[in-house]
């Protein structure tokens, strides 16, 4: 049986609840008070994950009509973030850039200014390793903890709550994250110290772009061939060349419809991450930075808020596809 002990600290919300198991070890609730800033494609998933796990969330997006669904499902809507994240021990970020997770968190009506002592911010944009550590230091000044958390799975693994996390930061307050990680997502790894978890998802963006470049070069030329390839498709699928872009996104390849499941313009922002990463390190990345300069040419066409599968356009032009 469990017996509860201080099970709310109702007065300013910032809720960690404990109980008491027969061993006397104190264990967190699975409930908790969290504040989730940026309620995109990503953002919007999550937080419903985060209500249907029990937790109480507080919301808050640049743009109000994207926080409806969320508060018609039972979260409440605050006018600014330092707001939300007064209300809450846990505060999670998802939003677009370095520039934007800056604003969030350092504003004048930003968490810095509205989180309490003792709260923990989960960021899980995807930013600048370095702008990482550097918030992370100057939240410390005012003691509250960051890790970063970026996400990989896109649109469909938001909805799902089958997100594969990565995160950096120290033990403790990962382990703190977990209840509330584990609502958004089914694969949650610690990988290394704050700023690790956004350098994860750099390598996560480099492997996308190649997977991704090279199934449009193999359908390109499946279609010159005239091949049946839904019948290719299910061949190499079940072989080495097995690849959730494959599985996932051959189809919008073939067809040349690109439904937006993560951003042309997006993945472009998360591939100069990786490249100036990359040249931090006196490191190449030849296949980067060629897949980076056929989103640029897609985002100079329209083409930035179709789904990165889009790059397939270009190898399309190339071989006359498109004629």
């Amino acid at each position: 049986m469990f017996s509860e002990i201080n099970p709310r600290v109702s007065e300013n919300k910032n809720v960690i609840s404990f109980r008491q198991t027969q061993d006397g070890k104190h264990r967190m609730a699975s409930s908790m008070n969290v504040a989730f800033i940026g309620l995109g494609t990503m953002g919007a998933p999550m937080v419903l994950n985060l209500l249907k796990a029990g937790h109480a969330v507080t919301v808050f997006n640049r743009t109000v009509a994207k926080t409806q669904a969320a508060v018609a499902a039972g979260a409440t809507a605050a006018e600014s973030p330092a707001v939300a994240a007064n209300a809450a021990g846990i505060i999670i970020t998802c939003v677009s850039d370095s520039p934007d997770v800056k604003a969030v968190v350092l504003s004048e009506d930003g968490i810095i200014n509205g989180a309490r002592p003792g709260s923990l911010l989960i960021d899980m944009s995807t930013i600048s390793p370095g702008v990482t550590r550097s918030l992370a230091e100057q939240l410390a000044e005012k003691d509250i903890a960051m890790i970063d958390a970026p996400v990989s799975g896109g649109s469909e693994g938001a909805q799902k709550g089958t997100l594969s996390i990565m995160i950096g930061g120290a033990e403790a307050d990962v382990e703190r994250a977990r209840p509330v990680l584990g609502a958004m997502g089914s694969t949650i790894t610690h990988v290394g110290p704050i700023g690790a978890g956004q350098t994860t998802k750099a390598i996560n963006q480099i492997i996308v772009a190649g997977t991704y470049w090279s199934v449009a070069e193999g359908m390109a030329l499946g279609l010159k061939a005239g091949l049946d390839m839904e019948k290719v498709v299910q061949a190499v699928g079940n072989g080495a060349a097995g690849s959730w872009g494959l599985t996932n996104r051959s189809s919008n390849m073939i067809k040349n419809e690109y439904p937006l499941g993560f951003r042309v313009n997006l993945h472009q922002k998360d591939l100069a991450i990786a490249l100036e990463t990359a040249r931090e390190l006196g490191l190449p990345l030849p296949m980067a930075a060629y897949v980076e300069q056929i989103e640029n040419g897609l985002i100079a066409k329209g083409y930035g808020d179709e789904d990165i599968s889009a790059i397939a356009r270009s190898i399309r032009e190339m071989s006359g596809l498109e004629q």
